[in-house]
């Protein structure tokens, strides 16, 4: 027999008078292999039209659908609600972003913000010429690349980070993960003089207190913490 399964959601409209944070409650049936997104989805169509989530992929691509459950930020279209036992879910907005309402986030504002800071794209002074051949890049190298270009900006790993939360300027691990995507890349032709400028103080590389929550959340497993700690060996170098 299917079991009930009770949310504790929050709820927020920061742009109404009207309202007050606060946690509502809705039950749900549990059927099999019922995600969060799933059970958000349900809801919204029986129980409450008003509430408000952010998705897209429904496949743990795009990373929209990330919020905190159970005081741990995840992607609700990964999660099931099997995995609660007691069948008690609270579930709460990512924190260290705009709140736009109830469990919507805006990460987008931040994520530009950050792209801009570490300048990321190609930096080179080569003209390219497409009837040419590109440029030669080593299989390895490309395959790194590619590895760190997995990430999906969810904003798991800055809602984990209790560095961001304390230092509201720090770049955090998806921008740290960025510039080391950029210095591995040979296309790319700036120096580690260059990119302690951009992360080379305690709101970059060297705030990091290596708590190992970014990496632990990261959906896409992407090797966070092993990053910043190249980068650090990187760039403590620079005189």
């Amino acid at each position: 027999m299917n079991r009930v399964i009770t949310f504790k959601i929050f709820k927020y409209n920061p742009l109404s008078k009207y309202s007050s944070p606060q946690f509502v409650e809705y039950k749900v049936l549990e059927t099999d292999g019922m995600t969060l997104f799933i059970a958000l989805n349900m809801i919204r169509e029986r129980l409450d039209a008003s509430i408000n989530f952010d998705f897209v992929c429904r496949a743990g691509i795009c990373g929209s659908c990330a919020m905190v459950v159970n005081g741990k930020p995840s992607l609700a279209c990964r999660t099931l609600t099997q995995s609660f036992p007691d069948g008690i879910i609270t579930l709460m907005p990512l924190p260290g972003f705009k709140l736009i309402k109830d469990l919507s986030v805006d990460t987008g504002i931040w994520m530009n913000e950050m792209s801009r800071r570490v300048e990321s794209w190609i930096h080179s002074d080569h003209t390219t010429d497409i009837s040419k051949v590109e440029d030669r890049v080593e299989p390895e190298v490309a395959q790194e690349v590619f590895e760190l270009d997995r990430c999906i900006e969810c904003g798991i790993c800055v809602a984990s980070c209790g560095t961001k939360l304390m230092r509201s300027d720090f770049i955090g691990a998806v921008g740290i993960n960025r510039v080391a995507r950029f210095q591995i890349d040979s296309l790319d032709k700036r120096t580690d003089e260059d990119y302690y400028e951009l992360i080379g103080d305690d709101n970059g590389v060297f705030g990091c207190m290596s708590l190992l929550a970014c990496e632990d959340n990261c959906p896409k497993h992407l090797p966070l913490q092993s990053k910043i700690a190249y980068m650090r060996r990187k760039l403590v170098k620079v005189k």
